[in-house]
């Protein structure tokens, strides 16, 4: 593979999409370019090395040998290069996912950072769920995600890193005329008998589910069976409005129409929330978005276990070894 005297790092960064995607469109979305553009800059990234790096076809696309070779010298440039920008402030924006609009806790820790980083620019993004998130983490379409890391498969959890952040208390919302909603809080015993929306058949919120199942395990809850996948807080209101379930809810969950939020208790159920990113992550706002996170649990004392909290064993474990690699 001859050297070229020469090499723009976007050509790079372009060959570098596709070679994790095996996919044109899909490279193309995740730098929003183009597909006609992105396999401009491949094919002229295979001129000036000479060598062909995708084997290419109607039905797939994958590496060659060449192509292969190319990959680890191509992150370790482009990585040298997000340091280098890092390092005199001109960098890219940090895309932060805060799950849902209404996410209080994500939310909160987002403007610190903005008030601690104001020279650099941190986005929001809205991807509704960890597990959903995590895979754009991975590809690099997103940086710093929050949610329930013990929630994640082990195979994803080995590729990210977090930080412990909150145990968020949990609550129900309920219709209006339901016969909890007149109570100041519910208790979890309260609930027997009742089936509760847990985003059952969401694809990018299973980390949910699953706590909701682990919580309702014995007490006689049901989780309410996958409804149409709502996108929105509109479409979302619309369909819960037509089911007349009470769902699964953590205490800073937005208000909704014709609905009321009630605490649990006894125990006080919590949903254990991280910051969570892409192992190997480099910019200049990162140490800013997590240092906020780390004010903001100290401040409000986020990490402190009530008497009467529960939350699962394996939350635990992982929550703790987040807690030392800090």
């Amino acid at each position: 593979m001859p050297a070229p005297s020469d090499l723009d790092p976007r050509l790079l960064r372009a060959f570098l999409a596709v070679a994790e995607e095996l996919h044109f469109t899909r490279a193309a979305a995740r730098l929003y370019v183009a597909q006609q553009a992105l396999s401009r800059d491949v094919r002229r990234l295979e001129r000036e090395l000479g060598a062909e790096l995708f084997v290419r076809s109607t039905r797939q696309v994958t590496l060659t040998a060449d192509g292969d070779r190319l990959v680890p010298y191509a992150r370790r440039v482009l990585q040298a290069q997000d340091e280098l920008l890092a390092a005199f402030g001109q960098a890219r924006p940090l895309l932060v996912d805060l799950n849902y609009r209404g996410a209080a806790t994500a939310r909160r820790v987002l403007h610190r950072a903005r008030e601690l980083a104001p020279e650099h620019e941190l986005m929001a993004r809205y991807e509704s769920g960890l597990t959903g998130a995590a895979a754009e983490l991975l590809a690099g379409r997103l940086d710093a995600s929050f949610g329930r890391f013990a929630g994640l498969e082990p195979v994803l959890r080995a590729r990210l890193e977090h930080q412990p952040v909150r145990y968020e208390p949990m609550a129900v919302v309920l219709p209006e005329d339901h016969g909890l909603a007149a109570l100041d809080a519910v208790p979890l015993a309260a609930l027997a008998g009742e089936t509760v929306y847990a985003g059952a058949g969401n694809p990018r919120t299973p980390e949910w589910t699953d706590l909701a199942r682990r919580l309702f395990d014995g007490r006689g809850i049901e989780i309410a069976p996958p409804a149409p996948l709502a996108v929105g807080e509109e479409e979302f209101e619309r369909i819960m409005a037509k089911t007349r379930d009470p769902i699964l809810a953590v205490a800073d969950f937005p208000p909704m129409p014709g609905r009321v939020l009630r605490p649990l208790i006894d125990p006080v159920p919590l949903s254990p929330v991280s910051l969570v990113w892409r192992k190997g992550l480099v910019h200049p706002a990162f140490d800013a978005l997590r240092r906020a996170a780390a004010e903001l649990s100290a401040e409000e004392a986020w990490l402190r276990m009530p008497s009467d909290g529960w939350f699962p064993a394996i939350d635990a474990e992982v929550m703790a070894a987040g807690a030392r690699k800090r």
